[in-house]
């Protein structure tokens, strides 16, 4: 106990408990507080996302089940993974025992690698989508796209179980007291994972933006010597379609690049690394951004959100709203991609 009477121990009763970090109470208020609104923000976007797709029909495309996939899995980011970072990181010590020890990072590593898994589909889909349509219309089904977010969810759940296969077995084996949760992932494991989990699937990402956009570009020069009533329209879909691909793109990027730093470095991943709270933080915060960016650029979405908070979802028959406009509703374009 120090002067205070506060204990410096996180668990005072055990001799072996790891010492407590304080921090100044407005500190500590201030913190508690970011990490609720950054939660609720993550979890809110994503449930107006998964309600949108959800409830309307129209929206019950192929791409939108692949946004949908990604939205569930930010949405637990925000509902479990970060609130437990949070306290983890604030408290500096390990308040939930041995066995929430072993299945947090776990859990928190398929979620992070479904949402790159979700990625890959996502850019695969709007590669077919805009350069090879008749493929795409006679290919890609809802069921085939379902199946495929299916497939991405199995390879997290065993990749990761592989990954942290020594950690599930003995989450403890890195604790010099007791109030630790020390993960390790050594420098040989986390090499692998680096191009497993990065710069694979930023490889067929960046590959498959750059055949999108040229095509795209391709595509507006036709516009330009074509008067054509539907195609311009359609034309110019896909040229958005490019655009917002490619800020999805950077912006995971950028959210994800730090965390591999350590491997890049040729040192072990370790929690017990004083950066890794920034690399980690830095990363989770994509779940929360990636709504914010559909917010900005999909009328389907601004539309879904409008509503839903003015509780015309509730209406009978709401779920048949019409998302596209006069004059277009039979197009193939219409509401069948996020990227719209």
């Amino acid at each position: 106990m120090d002067s205070s009477g506060v204990s410096l121990l996180c668990f005072p009763d055990l001799n072996s408990s790891c010492r407590r970090l304080p921090s100044p109470d407005s500190d500590s208020a201030l913190l508690y507080t970011l990490l609720a609104f950054v939660s609720l923000l993550t979890v809110t976007l994503n449930l107006l996302v998964i309600i949108s797709i959800s409830h309307f029909r129209q929206l019950h495309t192929p791409t939108n089940s692949l946004l949908l996939s990604l939205a569930v899995s930010d949405l637990v980011v925000g509902l479990l993974v970060m609130p437990i970072e949070g306290l983890r990181y604030m408290e500096t010590c390990w308040l939930l025992g041995r066995l929430m020890c072993a299945l947090t990072p776990y859990v928190s590593y398929c979620l992070l690698s479904a949402s790159v898994g979700n990625m890959v589909l996502i850019s695969i889909d709007r590669y077919l989508s805009i350069c090879d349509p008749m493929l795409y219309s006679s290919k890609i089904t809802l069921p085939r796209a379902q199946a495929s977010v299916c497939l991405c969810w199995a390879c997290s759940v065993l990749y990761n179980g592989c990954i942290l296969m020594g950690h599930l077995g003995r989450p403890d084996r890195f604790q010099s007291c007791h109030g630790e949760c020390v993960v390790v992932i050594s420098h040989i494991a986390g090499i692998a994972d680096l191009f497993v989990s990065f710069v694979g699937p930023c490889t067929v990402m960046v590959v498959l933006y750059i055949r999108v956009f040229v095509v795209a570009i391709s595509q507006v020069r036709v516009i330009r010597s074509q008067t054509v009533a539907a195609g311009p329209t359609a034309k110019i879909s896909e040229m958005k379609a490019a655009r917002t691909l490619g800020i999805v793109i950077a912006v995971f990027l950028m959210c994800f690049c730090p965390y591999y730093y350590p491997s890049l470095a040729g040192e072990d991943t370790s929690t017990s690394l004083s950066y890794y709270v920034v690399l980690s933080w830095i990363m989770l915060t994509n779940s929360c951004v990636n709504p914010l960016i559909y917010a900005l650029f999909y009328p389907w979405f601004r539309k879904a959100i409008k509503l839903i908070f003015t509780l015309r979802i509730l209406q009978p028959h709401s779920q048949d709203e019409k998302y596209c406009r006069e004059g277009y509703k039979t197009s193939v374009y219409c509401c069948s991609s996020v990227f719209r």
